[in-house]
């Protein structure tokens, strides 16, 4: 950390993420306890979907240890996840065998679930950007940066 704040790093951000050792509150708090404030997570809710949490539930127990959020929605493949489950294991585009698949935002919660969930992130404490990521493989770049952002400044407080 010493060195990161001498070359004027404030914040850290790490991605949670199943294959990292942080990839949720306890696992980041755990190393927030070692190295101090400086490192929070970077809040990818589509992430927290696929590995079965809640990201409601995770931005409330992180408060003020957000320090990025990613607009970034995905779907639960009705059929297949209940058969296969959530440790997906196929290429990102096989999107017709996946258990799960990222989608354009508002494509796989619904707004209000998205109103609610950008609600709890700014009762943390967190005013800050929020990246939107188009990783939708099911329909063109294009149509899925617009329902994004339509989704986005719909369910956003500003």
């Amino acid at each position: 950390m010493a060195h990161a704040e001498q070359h004027g790093v404030e914040k850290i951000a790490l991605e949670n993420f199943s294959s990292m050792l942080v990839y949720n509150p306890e696992t980041l708090f755990r190393l927030r306890d070692a190295v101090g404030p400086m490192v929070g997570l970077n809040l990818d809710p589509s992430h927290m979907i696929w590995m079965g949490l809640d990201p409601i539930h995770v931005a409330r127990a992180l408060g003020d240890a957000i320090q990025h959020v990613h607009g970034k929605d995905v779907r639960l493949e009705r059929g297949l996840v209940e058969v296969n489950g959530l440790l997906e294991t196929k290429v990102v585009e096989d999107t017709a065998n996946r258990t799960w698949n990222y989608v354009a935002v508002g494509c796989g919660r619904d707004l209000q679930w998205w109103k609610e969930f950008f609600s709890v992130v700014r009762m943390t404490g967190y005013n800050g950007f929020v990246s939107l990521e188009m990783e939708d493989l099911t329909m063109s770049v294009e149509a899925g940066l617009e329902t994004s952002i339509n989704a986005l400044q719909q369910s956003i407080s500003q």
